[in-house]
This record gives C-alpha cells, sequence and structure tokens, in this order.
C-alpha cells in the first residue's frame, strides 16, 4: 500500500492512498482460502470446493468486504503512523465509475482512495503563564435573608372566609368569562381561579375591580389590554369579563415561626433561614462562578492564538447561526431592528465561533495534560438530568444517547470543561473581592468582558428579553388575564 501526501496547506491536509491490485488479489485468495473448509455448495464435498469456483461465486461479494474494510480501518492508522488528530471525520473520495469500480473488485486495476482532512494544531501550553482571577464574593446581610424568608411566607400564608367585601390583599375565588366585541375568546375563561387582590397576576385594571365584592356576586368589569401584550389578537383591545364570586378570604396573620417551617417541609425557622441564605449564596455563586471563568476564558484567549481547524468553526458557527436566526424569527424581528445587519452579525458570530473553537481546543489540552476525567458517575447525572426535562420520553431519550453517536460527548464536554476550569482556577492567583449584589450583578461594559459573555448576546442582550417575552406569549394564550408567573413558588423552592 502507498500513502503520499498531495496536500500540506496551513491546517488542511490530503493523502492518496493506493492498494495495488495484486495485493488486493493476495488478500482476496486468502479469504478464499479461510473461506473453502467452511462454505457447503451443493455437488462439492466440504473443502473440495475449486478456488476457481469460489472465486467466481463469492469473489466479488468477498473483495467489496475487503475495500469496506480499508475504508473504515486504514485512514485512522494513517493518521496515528503520521502524528496526527483530525479535527473532524476525514472526508473519503473514490472512483463512483461504475466499469472502473467493477474492475477493481475484480483485481485488475489498483485500489485508489483519498483523505481530505484538517488536522488539530499542536498546542504548547504556556505553563509559566499564571492567571490572575479576582473573585467578587456578596456578604449577604440578615435583612436580605430575612426579606427573602417574608417572600416566602407571603406565598404560604393561609387564607380564611371571611363574611363582607373583599379588600386589598385579600383572596377571591371567582369563575370568570373574557369577552371582546361580545364573543369569548380562547383562554380568557377559568372556574375557581383564585386571586390576591394587589398581587399584580391579572392585567391592570382588572383586580381593582373586585374590590367590594363579596361571595355571591356577579358583576362585568372592563378592561383593555396592553398595546405590547404578547398575545397579537389582544394587544390593545377592550375587554368584558362576566365574573361570579365564589369565596371571599382574607390572609391569617403572618408570623415567621416554627409552625410555618413544618409547613414547608423544614424543622424549625432557624433551619428555614439556613436554606434561605444557602439559596441566596448559590444563586450569587453562580454569577461568580460565570464572571470568574469569563476571567480565566479571557486571558486563555490573549496567551493561545493559531488557526483553527475551519470545519469546526463552520460547525460551530451553523449552530450559532441557527439559534440567532430562529430566535429573530420567534421575535418578529430582523437584523435592522437590533442595530446591526446580516452582514455584520455574521462576521459577529463567525468571530465567536472561532474563539469557542480554539479555547475548547486549549482546554481540551490543557485537561488531558492534567490528567481530568469525567467520571460515569458524572455523566449518570447528566444523563439522568436529560431525561427529567422530557417526562413521559424517558425511554426515547435514553434509546438516543445510547444509539446517537456524539450524543453522548454532547454531556461530557461540559462537564469536562467546568473540571478544566477548576483545575485552572486551583493554579491561578485569586483575590477575593467583597462587593455589593448590585455590582455582582453588573454587566462588565469594558471592552474586556463585552469578548467573553457580552460578545455571545450581541444581539442577545435584546433577545434575552425576546425570551421572556416569548414565555409571556405562551402563558397569553392559556389565560390572557394573566401575567407570567416571575419564577417557582418561592415555597416549594424552600
Amino acid at each position: 500500500m502507498q500513502v503520499t501526501e498531495t496536500l500540506a496547506e496551513g491546517l488542511k491536509r490530503e493523502i492518496k492512498v493506493v492498494v495495488p491490485a495484486q495485493e488486493m488479489e493476495q488478500k482476496l485468495n486468502e479469504r478464499l482460502a479461510d473461506a473453502k473448509n467452511k462454505v457447503r455448495l451443493n455437488g462439492f464435498r466440504p473443502g473440495k470446493v475449486p478456488m476457481s469456483h469460489l472465486k467466481k461465486m463469492y469473489g466479488k461479494s468477498f473483495m467489496a468486504d475487503l475495500v469496506n474494510e480499508i475504508i473504515r480501518d486504514k485512514p485512522g492508522a494513517i493518521l496515528t503512523e503520521r502524528g496526527e488528530r483530525s479535527a473532524t471525520q476525514p472526508e473519503i473520495k473514490m472512483t463512483e465509475d461504475e466499469a472502473e469500480a467493477n474492475e477493481i473488485l475484480d483485481a485488475k486495476k489498483d485500489f485508489e482512495f483519498s483523505l481530505a482532512y484538517e488536522v488539530i494544531p499542536a498546542i504548547e501550553l504556556k505553563g509559566d503563564s499564571k492567571l490572575t482571577v479576582t473573585r467578587e464574593v456578596v456578604d449577604i446581610p440578615d435583612e436580605e435573608v430575612e426579606e427573602q424568608v417574608l417572600r416566602i411566607a407571603e406565598n404560604a400564608k393561609t387564607y380564611e372566609t371571611k363574611k363582607g367585601k373583599a379588600a386589598d390583599g385579600d383572596r377571591v375565588t371567582i369563575d370568570y368569562l373574557g369577552k371582546i366585541d361580545g364573543e369569548p375568546f380562547d383562554g380568557g375563561k377559568d372556574d375557581d381561579a383564585e386571586l390576591v387582590i394587589g398581587s399584580k397576576r391579572f392585567i391592570p385594571g382588572f383586580e381593582e375591580q373586585l374590590i367590594g365584592v363579596k361571595a355571591g356576586d356577579e358583576k362585568t368589569i372592563t378592561v383593555s389590554f396592553p398595546d405590547d401584550y404578547p398575545a397579537a389578537n389582544l394587544a390593545g383591545k377592550e375587554a368584558t369579563f362576566d365574573i361570579k364570586v365564589k369565596d371571599v378570604a382574607a390572609a391569617a396573620e403572618l408570623t415567621i415561626d416554627d409552625e410555618l417551617a413544618k409547613k414547608l417541609g423544614l424543622e424549625s425557622a432557624e433551619k428555614l433561614r439556613e436554606v434561605v441564605r444557602g439559596q441566596i449564596e448559590s444563586q450569587y455563586g453562580q454569577m461568580t462562578r460565570q464572571k470568574v471563568k469569563r476571567q480565566i476564558l479571557d486571558q486563555l484567549d490573549e496567551l493561545y492564538q493559531f488557526d483553527t481547524p475551519e470545519t469546526l468553526v463552520d460547525a460551530e458557527f451553523n449552530n450559532i447561526w441557527t439559534q440567532i436566526t430562529r430566535d429573530l424569527e420567534q421575535s418578529g424581528k430582523s437584523f435592522e431592528d437590533e442595530d446591526t445587519t446580516e452582514e455584520a452579525a455574521r462576521e459577529e458570530y463567525r468571530k465567536l465561533a472561532e474563539r469557542r473553537v480554539r479555547l475548547g481546543l486549549v482546554l481540551s489540552e490543557i485537561g488531558e495534560k492534567a490528567g481530568v476525567k469525567v467520571a460515569d458517575e458524572e455523566m449518570q447525572r447528566a444523563l439522568y438530568e436529560q431525561v427529567r426535562q422530557f417526562p413521559g420520553q424517558e425511554r426515547q431519550i435514553m434509546e438516543y444517547f445510547q444509539k446517537t453517536p456524539g450524543a453522548a460527548a454532547s454531556l461530557r464536554a461540559p462537564i469536562f470543561e467546568e473540571k478544566v476550569i477548576d483545575h485552572l482556577l486551583s493554579e491561578a492567583d485569586v483575590t477575593d473581592k467583597t462587593v455589593s449584589k448590585e455590582e455582582l450583578m453588573a454587566e462588565e461594559e469594558d471592552e474586556k468582558g463585552s469578548k467573553a459573555e457580552a460578545s455571545e448576546k450581541k444581539p442577545a442582550k435584546k433577545k434575552a428579553a425576546k425570551k421572556d417575552e416569548t414565555a409571556a406569549a405562551d402563558e397569553g394564550e392559556k389565560k390572557p388575564a394573566k401575567k407570567k408567573a416571575a419564577k417557582k413558588d418561592d415555597a416549594e423552592e424552600a
């Protein structure tokens, strides 16, 4: 077999492989000889089938198997011999001419094919360059913990039916039917809906008109949907709601004590405060982690500059671009609405894709040299987390990750990356800095900060809001009179 490099341009490589017809025929004969004692043919005793007859019967089939094995096994062996790693699966080209292919299968013509690929560049780690990190930490005051506990208590408080009229803060149980121009609209009906007056869960003007109602009352109220209401068919429209009041209840006295904690599944008020503090610390810790990671990636970006495989950059760019265009389409916006052009956006996200690929290669090299491993238990947890996101489809999701090439790698990659970041952080020069929560949450607007995350958010600063609006629109289609809940029930979180 002859292996010849025909292209070495940057990271691109092309290899021509020629397996002489004589060599192919020799391998074929070896296989036929091995099969001679195993094949059973009518008219021939076992082991007595002439080679010429075997070749006539099975020659092309065996040769086709041989060709497939060469195509499957040789590229990897060639790369190993050359000391190269391909960025993606090498592209294999061979003759598509049927007559020529038949000659190869008849061992009358050399078998030729070519490999085209991009090599992963050699990365020389800069062990003498120590990373420096400023880790912003929030000192959580007791007052903030107490505010959060009070919010949880508000959501967990009980109501007792009262006689008389509903006041601000009371909970009313109602049936309602919404109409526009006298006709009911989708999502405008609900029975036994519970609403705390003043909670601002319903559109402006709705809750205020329930003040003064009492059980058994029926009334019609008129409201107008906001001009920017997510459901376009309702935005700016005037609507009436026929309401039947079933119950009026006043909130019980709010007390932060062990009894409240037990209602939430905790043994004491002290434990409730401890859990709440832990939740707040976790929330701030995630932001701290993101800022630390940003600093590390920015410094690696400065330290490591090299050509990246175009195939990897193309794949990463296509993933980014698909998401960007999908977000714009769903929001009904254009690039001009985001104060940019498609050409400028493509250029920007292309740079982002190149950065991601380059840093991915750097982190991979650092992790490999440091012996970073992803344990089976970590992969199992990641898989279970994926499965949990698709209730009722657990089996299909499991089968997908078991049968789809590369699916498991999509779970492993983020785990590996975070562990490499942890490794780098353990070796970095870290300075802790106490900041306010406002300082921690503030977006960095300097050039360095924008390179990492802000660059990923252009024009995503607006898109983040759009995503919320899309969710609100979904909720609006279900119950147009309601606003989308901001987050999961605090009591459940506790």
